[in-house]
């Protein structure tokens, strides 16, 4: 497949350290990347850089071929993204967001049909203070799609939802990526990236320590000769949880 988006060497410096150390990766058409590591290690930074939210200090990044520090309009109408705290006007009604985000782009859109991709068509004229953090960030990504991006931005998107909306969220993802949009995100749910990403860069004090399918990270770990107790289950108390209370997002 080829290369949607293009990093290379790339850096971001504060202080006079770098906080992004050089790194390098492509993602390709229609994959679901994701960028791991613990707090502090530079994912959010990354992303921002490629979103042009943060100038780049060294090296180069494109997107579909536009560079990103040269011209950062035009990369602005291929990415859509989904940030970590989504953040609207309370009194304004989820139908009338759809409209002002299409407007910024110069879109005129099918408002429900928006709304009902996200489980939302019934909450058209709700105002936004009125929605949970689930029903928020399905909102959040709806806006990010209204201009048709070639390149989808989500960070840590599951963060704090409970396990239906998580669940659901992630079926949303997948959804977005059969439409041919290629998604990057970052997430500290291993369980999440190992079922959704097609490959997985692990990073480290700015620097990628392992870049890899989910499946070839855990062979390569195990032919180290790691081992764990292990006793497999063929569910766990998330299952337990969904079966009990049901798989609809709950308002």
């Amino acid at each position: 497949m080829k290369s949607i988006v293009s990093v290379k060497n790339l850096v971001k410096t504060y202080d006079g350290k770098n906080v992004v150390d050089g790194i390098s990766f492509d993602v390709k058409e229609g994959e679901i990347f994701g960028i791991l590591g613990p707090n502090g290690a530079g994912k959010t930074t990354t992303l921002e850089m490629l979103e042009t939210l943060r100038p780049i200090d060294g090296g180069s990044a494109s997107v579909a071929g536009v560079d990103v520090s040269k011209d950062a309009n035009e990369v602005k109408r291929l990415i859509g993204v989904q940030p970590q705290s989504p953040a609207f006007q309370d009194k304004t009604k989820l139908y009338e967001v759809i409209e002002q985000f299409a407007a910024a782009y110069g879109e005129r859109v099918d408002v429900m049909k928006f709304l009902r991709d996200v489980d939302l068509e019934e909450k058209a004229n709700a105002f936004v203070e009125q929605l949970s953090g689930g029903q928020r960030q399905r909102l959040s990504i709806t806006t990010a799609l209204v201009h048709g991006p070639k390149v989808f931005f989500l960070d840590e998107p599951t963060t704090g939802l409970d396990p239906q909306a998580r669940r659901n969220l992630w079926d949303l993802i997948e959804d977005i990526r059969k439409r041919g949009v290629s998604v990057i995100m970052t997430t500290h749910y291993m369980d999440e990236a190992e079922i959704l990403c097609d490959r997985i860069a692990v990073m480290d004090a700015g620097k990628i320590v392992a870049l890899d399918t989910p499946k070839n990270l855990i062979k390569n770990l195990l032919k180290k000769g790691f081992k764990k107790k292990q006793h497999v289950e063929q569910a766990d108390l998330e299952d337990v949880f969904i079966d009990l209370t049901g798989k609809a997002l709950r308002d």
